[in-house]
């Protein structure tokens, strides 16, 4: 068996790893709950639907658990260092300032009376916080996720038949979540470069 100090770049791998996995849990529920809500919002409450998107949903979640826990006694390694802690530190602060944005844009939207706008301006500010969190984990992934979700949310209410309050906006945030769980699980992680 090889030694691996927990500093060097080899042991930063597995520890990548896990961290991606619980980015998966995260995009797989998270993902599942657009997409279900898109679902019932296009064809009412067609409960066969909602139960295959929940099952692709726990099938996704189920493979980041997976990964996880084959990873996670690298990622426990460095749980107490202070790089981890300040990044631990740094994506609170970026998800509590998306939810933030997210209930204040929604209030003025419906103050507006454009709450038609709600889930497009949604899209975007999740999209948007995805960018910050590509360098925090050093996974540029995030910037590609961050982008297309960005753009998706502009663009889907033009494009649609209901604009901004089709249920297509619900369906393909669920679809892009999907997508980055499924490629976070198959992805190379990022390595750091001896310094």
């Amino acid at each position: 068996m090889t030694n691996i100090r927990l500093n060097s770049p080899l042991a930063l791998v597995p520890a990548a790893v896990a961290g991606m996995a619980i980015g998966a849990m995260f995009f797989s529920l998270f993902g599942g709950a657009w997409l279900a809500f898109g679902s019932v919002q296009a064809m009412g409450p067609r409960w066969g639907w909602v139960a295959l998107i929940a099952s692709l949903s726990l099938a996704i979640l189920f493979a980041a658990v997976n990964q996880y826990r084959n990873n996670s006694p690298a990622l426990a390694a460095e749980s107490g260092t202070p790089a981890k802690k300040k990044q631990d530190r740094l994506f609170h602060i970026i998800n509590a300032g998306q939810w933030v944005l997210i209930f204040i844009v929604g209030n003025v939207l419906n103050n507006l009376g454009r709450g038609d706008w709600f889930f497009a301006a949604a899209i975007i500010i999740v999209g948007a916080h995805f960018l910050p969190l590509g360098r925090l984990f050093r996974y540029p992934p995030h910037y590609a996720t961050g982008a297309i979700m960005i753009l998706w949310g502009f663009g889907y209410p033009f494009l649609a038949k209901a604009g901004a309050a089709s249920p297509v906006g619900c369906l393909g945030e669920g679809l892009l979540l999907w997508a980055s769980a499924v490629y976070a699980l198959k992805a190379e992680p990022p390595v750091e470069e001896p310094a």
